[in-house]
């Protein structure tokens, strides 16, 4: 690991800091910035996601594919947590702290708008930045992407009537054009990409010649990495200086359930000896969330400038430096799990 990775939370600590100020000197280049979407899908985030996800794409091996059905270990952890616990666990913490905890602080109907958003963060695991996370610790990409694109599918039938359910609100109006647009731009065309880029380099030089190629391109990970950190914050920078209590008691359920998230899950793989570059992306994937989903639906029901929609907000804006401590910790201890690689997963 090199400096510029070994120290990746220092630079990305000056990339939130330099984000808020950017947004507050030159507000109308993030505006601009901010106008280039579609569906709630910004094009601009997702030109940087793609910097940062292709590399990983770079390393599918369709081939390998078929065996990852035989070590479903690491799907049913991400699974089981997903959608069995994770949805529940946060419109749990939302009510204890908004509607106890932090009552006094706060007007109730308020608090309802934090909880609902709280909810739709839940309900929706990650799909783009999971990759991210898998790379930086050194994850299968193969198990990764069936891993992401099994709770894809899940995704389509189970969001809304979990959203349903929780919220106690019937009509639940699923964003289709937001969430086929997202998994389109953020999984379909960086895995084409990287598909035509590994054919390209195995018909040059085999296997040595995408290992090359992956080491040299992987600075643009990170730097994209970093880039999306200022844009988010610049995003969002007078949202957070007018109202930094507000994000601050958001902030601490959101903090407690990605925590205590990626732990059940973690714990879990290593308890059932999943090898780590399947355990850390199966723990991750819960911990991480689909935030334009969320923030899309949060609009929907609720408006633009609605509690629910700043809740998801924060989402986004805790989850990477959150996402970078659980990748240094993973990392760290990567020893205690066994050999990674599918092959040396013990037969289920």
């Amino acid at each position: 690991m090199g400096a510029f990775e070994k120290y990746l939370s220092v630079w990305v600590a000056l990339c939130i800091l330099a984000g808020i100020g950017l947004g507050l000197v030159i507000p109308g280049a993030f505006e601009a910035l901010a106008a280039l979407e579609y569906a709630r899908v910004n094009f601009a985030v997702a030109i940087l996601i793609w910097a940062m996800v292709w590399p990983m794409m770079i390393g599918v091996d369709f081939s390998a594919m078929a065996r990852v059905g035989e070590k479903p270990r690491g799907l049913i952890i991400t699974l089981v947590v997903n959608w069995l616990i994770k949805p529940f666990t946060m419109a749990a913490l939302g009510v204890l702290f908004f509607r106890h905890v932090f009552a006094g602080f706060i007007p109730p109907s308020d608090a309802e708008g934090y909880i609902a958003g709280l909810i739709l963060l839940g309900a929706a695991p990650c799909t783009a930045m999971v990759f991210v996370w898998s790379q930086l610790t050194r994850g299968d990409p193969n198990y990764t992407l069936v891993q992401v694109s099994l709770n894809d599918a899940i995704l389509v039938v189970a969001f809304a009537p979990i959203v349903a359910f929780l919220l106690g609100v019937t009509d639940i109006a699923v964003p289709w054009e937001t969430l086929l647009l997202s998994v389109a731009l953020y999984v379909v065309i960086p895995l084409i990409a990287g598909t035509l880029t590994r054919r390209l380099l195995i018909a040059r030089g085999g296997p040595q010649a995408v290992s090359a190629f992956t080491d040299r391109i992987k600075p643009l990970s990170v730097i994209g990495l970093l880039a999306t950190v200022v844009l988010l914050f610049g995003l969002q920078s007078e949202t957070i200086m007018a109202r930094p209590l507000i994000i601050a008691l958001i902030a601490v359920p959101i903090l407690i359930q990605s925590y205590a998230i990626f732990a059940l899950a973690y714990a879990a793989a290593w308890a059932w000896k999943v090898p780590h570059a399947i355990a850390a992306p199966c723990a991750m994937i819960g911990t991480s969330n689909f935030f334009e989903l969320a923030v899309a639906v949060a609009i929907s029901l609720f408006g633009l400038n609605s509690g629910a929609a700043l809740a998801t907000v924060v989402g986004v804006l805790v989850e990477v430096p959150v996402m970078l401590s659980l990748v240094a910790f993973a990392n760290r201890t990567r020893a205690a799990f066994p050999d990674p690689g599918l092959q040396t997963e013990a037969a289920s």
